[in-house]
């Protein structure tokens, strides 16, 4: 069982008492460590209780820390989840931007797309969590205002990554990179609930890779010279 730190076991005996701090504190090893095991257990937690349901006292149990520690880290279970999200959303552009640098110059473009659609995760716990803090997001302002904002960011380097993989496939973009980037994140979206739902049914997987790739030659035409290449 894990034992649950109490005030001052990592540093945060001052977000207990509810004081402040008279300077900023050093981000240390373990403060990171704290911090990306609730971001852990609040996954956890999350994807089997629901947003909903969940508390402050579920994440730090499964966690094995006190709220002192949670609020050390994070105003409330909004920012936390915000956090989180921000995580995996750097992982993911990380894991695209890899696929996307790969290149054997004999591809085409639909096998380059291919790779860079096989490094975008379809996960069941991730797309329950998500889409219940969607939800909740429409029924408070504020927390959706920063989801927005959150997505906008991502958008931004969506579209630099596609405009990066239309140009090497020898195709360029007709469209606004940006908008292209909102329409697979839509064709994503919607593909993975099927996929989800429909695990073992190869054909449902198949026709997400087709849609894909209908939006990103639907949306680009064959380079005419060299400089579109570039």
């Amino acid at each position: 069982m894990n034992r649950v730190l109490g005030a001052g076991d990592d540093g945060t005996e001052e977000a207990e008492r509810g004081t402040t701090p008279e300077r900023p504190r050093r981000v240390t090893r373990r403060r990171v460590q704290t911090r990306d095991r609730l971001l852990d257990a609040a996954l956890e937690v999350f994807a089997e209780r629901g947003f909903g349901r969940s508390s402050v006292e579920h994440v730090c149990s499964r966690a094995g820390y006190s709220r002192g520690a949670f609020y050390s880290n994070f105003e409330s279970l909004d920012a936390l989840f915000l956090a989180m999200w921000q995580r995996r959303s750097e992982q993911m552009l990380a894991d695209i931007r890899e696929a996307a640098k790969r290149d054997s110059g004999s591809e085409s473009f639909e096998d380059s797309a291919r790779h860079v659609l096989a490094a975008i995760p379809v996960d069941d716990q991730w797309f329950r969590v998500d889409a219940e803090f969607t939800a909740h997001a429409l029924r408070a302002p504020s927390v959706r205002a920063a989801v927005a904002a959150q997505e906008s960011a991502i958008l931004t380097t969506i579209a630099e990554i596609v405009e990066n993989v239309t140009r090497r496939g020898g195709r360029r973009l007709t469209a606004d990179p940006y908008e292209v980037g909102r329409a697979l994140v839509a064709v994503h979206d919607g593909t993975s609930a099927q996929c989800l739902l429909e695990p073992e049914d190869d054909s449902v997987w198949a026709r997400r890779t087709d849609l894909f790739l209908r939006v990103l030659l639907s949306y680009s035409e064959p380079a005419s010279d060299q400089n579109d290449r570039a």
